[in-house]
Parts: C-alpha cells; structure tokens; sequence
C-alpha cells in the first residue's frame, strides 16, 4: 500500500516531564503535525507512507524532514520555501490540570504555499490512499484551494480518500468550517472524527453524552455517523470516543459505521494511564486506513485502530512508535502490562 499524506509539521516545544511553562528553564524539542503523525504510524507498520508539505530551506527545516526520514516517511514532495517552520509548545496536564498547547505558526511555510506548487500527478503515482485533516484548509492562504485540487485529482485516479475533520478554534470559526469542509467532502470517502468534531464543524451532536462528565452514549455516536452519512455520502465514518475521567485517566474506544450496510462495530474500551495523549487521534487514524487499506473488515479494523492510538497516549511526544505485533497484540486482549522477557 502507498498512503500520501499532506499538510504542517512543525516544531513542538515542551517542558520536560510535568512541569508548567512558566516552571521552565529549557524545552524538548521534536517534530509533529497531524498528517506527519499518520504517516509515521503508517511507516512504523510498514506500509509505503509519503508526507507532502512545505518547510523552509534552512536547516530547522531540514530538522523537520530528518525527523520523518528516520522513521522511513517519503520526504521526496516536501517543497523548500517560505520563512518559517510553524512552533506549537505544549505543557502536559496531569490530574484535574489539563494540558494546555500554544500555537505560533502564523505564517508559516506551508501557510503561504501557492496552489501551482503542488504537482498532483506526480505525487499521486502509484498511490492507494490520501490523507489529510481539518487542520490544513484552516491555515488560511491557498490551502483551502490546495486541498480541493489534491481530493479531486486523488478521485480522477480513483484514490481512496479520507479527511480527520480536527477541528481547531485557534484556527478559525465554526462558520468557516463549516463553508470550507462542507465543500471538500464530497470527495471524502472515509471521514474521521472526535466526539466534538461533528458538532463543532456541521452541528451534528450526539445525543445523550456528555464528554465534560466523562459520559458517551453509544446510541448517539451511530445517530451522527447516520447524519454525516446522508448528509456526505461517505463510505465509512469513524469516531474516536473519549471518557475523560481527569487528564491523567481516560476511557478510550472507537466507533466504524458503513454507509452502504448502515450498521456500526464498536471496540473494545481501553482505562489509559496518560502519558501524553497529543497525536492520539492522528494514531487512530493511521491504524484504521492501514487495517482498511490492507483489506480488514470494520471490526478488525476499529480494533486495531483504538489499540494503536491506545498504546500511542503512553508514549511521549506526538508520533506512535510501536509495530503491529505490539497492537495487534493489545487487539487481541493482551492488556496486562507485563513486562516482555
């Protein structure tokens, strides 16, 4: 299988372990961005994974590139250009303190990205799958014209297509979404989402849950997978479900629904220690297109979806960096936590 993927990487900046921002003398520094977070993933489970972007030509770009490299991601339709690689700095809450991240990506490279840049055709070659998220058209500039190019010739080739609707209010306006990812998905054939997403961007709300208090009705995730369906036309909608006990505990599981049958497979639910849950919904939706990419029947693949972003919330930083042994696995009801002799 070959997936494109496309969209930011950019720099992340942390304290180390626990500590707020205003405790800091000095920050890790690695590298993430929805989109380079599933082609991680995809590369770590061996599938064919290409990220396509724009970074600066100069060496903190060239930081950027090197920390996709190293995991094996195609790097070959990054562009060069533009002023500056995008920064985000995140503090890691920990029990009723939740973690907080900031943004400086204001004009960033890929944000100033100009539509005739992009060669479809030639980075479509051979490719199975595209993927992209909410996060890229709310950039602003082109992009919004760039993600439409990249969905329509991705479906002249007949490439399946799937979008994370990941919607960010530090980025723009429910109205704006709304406009912009209405118009982008009737060429998504998989759509990702988040218990807040649906409602946030097309006011599609789950009835009878309340994700403050921690509480998910199972009843009406399958009613808004129904809603976008209709509404979209889409082949498959996913929906991560998050039971936030405190920020150090949470309830984890996922939901598949197809269009065509009209039917829903649930996962099982996973109780998650954190460690720090930044890229897990990015990690879910690398497990789900490589399951449905490799042939999985909805079941198999929700499963091996949950548990992939599962194990990826124990892991520090935003890239999932465990193989398919490891999640299939936990798939399969090895949940102890035993140590591997």
């Amino acid at each position: 299988m070959k997936v494109i993927t496309f969209g930011e990487i950019m720099m992340r900046l942390n304290p180390e372990g626990y500590y707020r921002f205003v405790q800091s003398d000095k920050f890790e520094i690695t590298f993430a961005g929805a989109e380079a977070n599933v082609a991680v993933s995809l590369a770590n489970y061996g599938a064919q994974a290409a990220f396509v972007s724009k970074v600066p030509a100069h060496e903190i770009g060239q930081c950027a590139v090197n920390a996709l490299r190293r995991f094996g991601v195609d790097t070959d339709h990054i562009l060069r250009g533009g002023d500056r690689l995008g920064i985000y700095f995140c503090e890691k809450g920990a029990s009723q303190r939740p973690s907080k991240v900031i943004y400086d990506r204001a004009n960033s490279a890929i944000a100033t990205a100009k539509a005739n840049e992009f060669d479809w055709n030639a980075i479509f070659q051979n490719a199975n799958w595209f993927h992209f998220t909410g996060i890229t058209p709310a950039l602003g500039g082109d992009l919004p014209e760039i993600c439409l190019a990249a969905c329509k010739a991705a479906k002249e080739r007949g490439i399946t297509v799937s979008c994370d609707l990941n919607y960010r209010n530090k980025l723009w306006s429910r109205e704006d979404a709304c406009l912009v990812m209405g118009n982008l998905m009737r060429y998504i054939d998989v759509c990702i989402a988040n218990e807040e997403d649906a409602k946030d961007v097309f006011g599609i709300e789950a009835a009878g849950s309340d994700i403050n208090a921690g509480k998910l009705d199972r009843d009406g995730y399958i009613s808004v997978a129904r809603q976008l369906v209709d509404r979209f036309n889409f082949k498959k909608v996913a929906i991560t479900l998050r039971g936030s006990i405190s920020a150090s505990d949470n309830e984890w599981s996922g939901m598949l629904y197809d269009g065509e049958t009209k039917t829903a497979v649930f996962s099982p639910t996973y109780r998650i220690h954190m460690v720090d849950r930044v890229g897990g919904g990015d990690s879910f939706g690398g497990g789900l297109i490589y399951s449905l990419c490799g042939g999985s029947d909805d079941q198999k693949a929700i499963d091996f979806a949950v548990a992939a972003s599962c194990l990826k919330q124990t892991v520090e930083h935003d890239f999932n960096l465990v193989s398919v042994k490891e999640v299939e696995n936990l798939a399969g009801g090895n949940a102890s936590g035993r140590v591997q002799r």
